[in-house]
C-alpha cells in the first residue's frame, strides 16, 4: 500500500496549522486601527488561540483513540476552515473583539487537533528514517508560515489591508481541500497490533517523559514569542513599514526555521541530534539578546531571522527523541507533548506581551529565559543514560 498521499496530506496539514497561527498576527495593527482594540486585548487573542489548542491537546488524550485518527483529521480541517470563514463576518455582526475572539476559538480547535494528529499519522507511515522524516514534516509548518506572510503581503500590496476579509475566506479553501483528501487517504496504526500504548499515569511516572515535556514547553515559547510579535515589533518598535517589517521579520524567521528543519531532514542521518539541539539553544539565546538589546533596527531584525534558524530543530527534535525513547507512547504521548508545547506557545508570547506593552524589547528580553532553560535541559537529556 502506498502512503504517498497520506504523507503529502500531513505536509499540507502543517501548512494549514501555520495559517492558523500566523495569519491573524499580520493583522494586529490593522485590527487596532479598524476596531480600536488595545494591545492588551491583542495579547489575549494570542493567549486564547494557544489556550484553546492546549485544551484540545488535553482532551485528545481521551478522545482520539475512541473516534479514530481519520475522524479527528476531518474535524480538524472543518474547524480550521470554519474559523477563517467566520473571521470576516462575526466582527460585523456583534462586538468586534468578541467576533474576532469567537473566530479564533473555532479555528484554534482545528489547529489543536492538527497539532495532535499530524505527527503520529506521519510517524505511522513506513519511512526509512523517522527522525529525518519528522524534521522534514515540521519544515512544512515553516513553509506554510512563509507562504502566509509572503502571499498575504502581496495581497495587501495589491488590494490593500482593508480587503483582509476576502483573504481570510480564501485561506479557508486550503483546509477544506485537505480535509477531503484525508477522507480516503490510508492511515496506518501507530502501535503494532497486540501492543498497548502507555497510560497517562505511566507517562508521568517516567523521568524521560518529564524532561521531554519541559523541553516542549521551552520549544514552543522560544519559537512563538518571536514569530507572534515580529510583525508588531518591526512596525511599532522599529518604525519599519508593514510590508518591509513582515518580510524582514516573520518571513525571514520562517524561511530560516524551515531551512534548519529541511537541512536536518536531508542530512540528519550524518548529524548528532543532541549536539545539534544544544548549539541551537545557544544560538537562540544570542538571537533574543540581539532582538532586545541591539541599538540598530537592522541588527534586531537580523536577530529575528537568526531566531528562526535556532529554533528549527527544537520541536521536531524533541518529538523524535520522545518517539525513540518511549516507543509505546502512542496517542497519549503525542497529545501530552503537544499540550506542553502549546503551554510554551501561549506562555512565551503572553509573557512578552504583558511585560512589553510599553516596550516590546523588554518583553523579548524577559522571554530569553526559555532558551536558557532549553539549553540546560538539552545538556541534561544528552547526559542521561535513561534515554
Amino acid at each position: 500500500m502506498s502512503y504517498k498521499r497520506t504523507v503529502i496530506s500531513c505536509f499540507t496539514g502543517y501548512i494549514i496549522q501555520a495559517v492558523v497561527n500566523n495569519f491573524l498576527p499580520l493583522l494586529f495593527i490593522t485590527l487596532q486601527g479598524a476596531y480600536g482594540i488595545p494591545t492588551e486585548k491583542i495579547t489575549l487573542l494570542i493567549t486564547v488561540n494557544f489556550g484553546v489548542q492546549l485544551t484540545v491537546d488535553l482532551l485528545s488524550v481521551f478522545i482520539i483513540d475512541r473516534i479514530g485518527y481519520r475522524a479527528g483529521m476531518i474535524l480538524a480541517h472543518v474547524f480550521s476552515a470554519a474559523g477563517f470563514v467566520l473571521l470576516p463576518f462575526l466582527p460585523q455582526m456583534t462586538d468586534p473583539f468578541s467576533g474576532i475572539l469567537i473566530s479564533v476559538i473555532v479555528y484554534a480547535i482545528g489547529g489543536g487537533l492538527l497539532e495532535v494528529l499530524v505527527s503520529p499519522v506521519m510517524e505511522s507511515c513506513p519511512t526509512d528514517n523517522k527522525e529525518t522524516a519528522m524534521s522534514m514534516l515540521h519544515s512544512f509548518y515553516c513553509w506554510g508560515q512563509v507562504g502566509v506572510v509572503l502571499l498575504s503581503t502581496l495581497f495587501f500590496a495589491v488590494f490593500g489591508t482593508e480587503r483582509w476579509r476576502v483573504l481570510s475566506v480564501i485561506w479557508a479553501i486550503l483546509p477544506l481541500a485537505n480535509g477531503i483528501s484525508f477522507m480516503t487517504a490510508p492511515i496506518a496504526p501507530l502501535i503494532p497490533e497486540g501492543e498497548k500504548g502507555m497510560t497517562v499515569r505511566e507517562l508521568f511516572s517516567n523521568k524521560a517523559f518529564l524532561i521531554l515535556s519541559a523541553m516542549m514547553i521551552c520549544s514552543g515559547a522560544c519559537e512563538l514569542t518571536v514569530s507572534q510579535w515580529a510583525s508588531y515589533f518591526a512596525e511599532r518598535g522599529l518604525g519599519i513599514s508593514k510590508s518591509a517589517g513582515d518580510l524582514a521579520g516573520p518571513m525571514a524567521f520562517a524561511v530560516l526555521m524551515g531551512s534548519a528543519r529541511a537541512f536536518y531532514g536531508k542530512f540528519g542521518e550524518k548529524l548528532d541530534l543532541d549536539r545539534f539541539m544544544r548549539y541551537s539553544a545557544l544560538l537562540c539565546i544570542v538571537s533574543y539578546l540581539m532582538i532586545s538589546l541591539a541599538p540598530l533596527p537592522a541588527v534586531s531584525l537580523a536577530g529575528c531571522a537568526l531566531c528562526g534558524l535556532s529554533v528549527g530543530i527544537m520541536w521536531p527534535g524533541t518529538f523524535s527523541r520522545a518517539s525513540a525513547a518511549l516507543r509505546r507512547g502512542g496517542t497519549a504521548m503525542f497529545s501530552l507533548l503537544a499540550l506542553f508545547g502549546d503551554v510554551g506557545c501561549a506562555g512565551g508570547p503572553t509573557l512578552a506581551g504583558m511585560l512589553g506593552s510599553g516596550d516590546m524589547r523588554t518583553g523579548i528580553l524577559t522571554a530569553a529565559v526559555f532558551p536558557v532553560i532549553m539549553f540546560i535541559l538539552c545538556i541534561h537529556r544528552s547526559d542521561n543514560t535513561d534515554f
